[in-house]
């Protein structure tokens, strides 16, 4: 990657003085699952210059089957042409933001990887730092200049099958990104079932960030994560957490962290709690 190139985060002012980069494509990730119609919402009231909205639920997963998780991976090539018709080609530079830490924006982040295109950042402290700074949000429409995204897919999931035969002999670490009490089984609002994958490490996706949303620094998150891995190379680790969103805060961590080659379990708790013959651990 050159110096103009950034694949984790990079801040406000950086991005600030590329908004008239033609080659530079900002998106709005904002959404709260409690109301999933309040990112676009706020979208329309003020965004970033130039940035165009991804919904969570439309536009970065696939509709839910029952046994598939809340945010089933997005269809691939669909997700491609999007990014394309948004004006992404192999030439660009891809920031991601969102109101809550990088917990949304950190799924496209991921996805985009996933896609073959490693120049993608997440905007640090996301909008909230963004206007800490004084800086401007606007209404305008953004220009679009579609672009040919030519995908190149990445063995970066791991599948329930996988996780299963994984109880037996414990060649992966799985390491599930939801809050404390969620992973212990209490608390659990989201799912029908409460608990972990057995075996599985807690590491809460917030523990990444400062008070303020922006990220805690490369060398603490390297240090922490070294110790919950007790020795595991970041290629046999697979971050989960309910849905497959939060997870890819952690995957992110791990990337600025300097531990690359974790995989993700897409479904995580929400679709291996979807059958009832599976185990629990709490």
């Amino acid at each position: 990657m050159s110096q103009s190139s950034y694949g984790t985060l990079l801040d406000c002012a950086i991005l600030a003085a590329h908004l008239d980069d033609a080659n530079w494509i900002v998106f709005d990730c904002r959404h709260q699952l409690a109301d999933p119609s309040a990112g676009e919402a706020a979208y329309a009231k003020g965004r970033l210059p130039g940035a165009v909205f991804l919904h969570l639920d439309r536009d970065l997963s696939s509709p839910m089957n029952g046994g598939n998780g809340r945010h089933p991976l997005p269809d691939p090539r669909v997700l491609a042409q999007q990014l394309g018709a948004a004006g992404v080609s192999s030439a660009s530079q891809v920031v991601v933001y969102d109101d809550a830490g990088g917990m949304i924006a950190g799924r496209l982040w991921w996805l985009l990887r996933w896609l073959g295109h490693d120049r993608v950042a997440l905007l640090d402290g996301g909008i909230n730092q963004w206007l800490r700074e004084g800086r401007l949000l606007t209404t305008e429409l953004p220009k679009l200049v579609p672009a040919v995204f030519e995908m190149s897919l990445r063995d970066y999931v791991i599948s329930t099958e996988l996780i299963e035969s994984n109880l037996a002999s414990g060649d992966l670490c799985v390491v599930d990104a939801r809050s404390p009490d969620r992973f212990r089984g209490e608390n659990e609002t989201l799912d029908p079932v409460g608990g972990h994958i057995p075996g599985a490490r807690n590491r809460f996706f917030r523990d990444n960030l400062e008070a303020d949303g922006g990220f805690r620094p490369a060398a603490e998150l390297r240090r922490e994560f070294l110790g919950l891995l007790a020795g595991v190379e970041p290629g046999q680790v697979v971050m989960q957490c309910g849905s497959g969103v939060s997870a890819c805060h952690n995957l992110l961590a791990m990337e600025i962290a300097g531990l690359s080659g974790a995989r993700l379990y897409a479904g995580s708790w929400s679709e291996w709690c979807s059958n009832l013959t599976r185990p629990v651990a709490r």
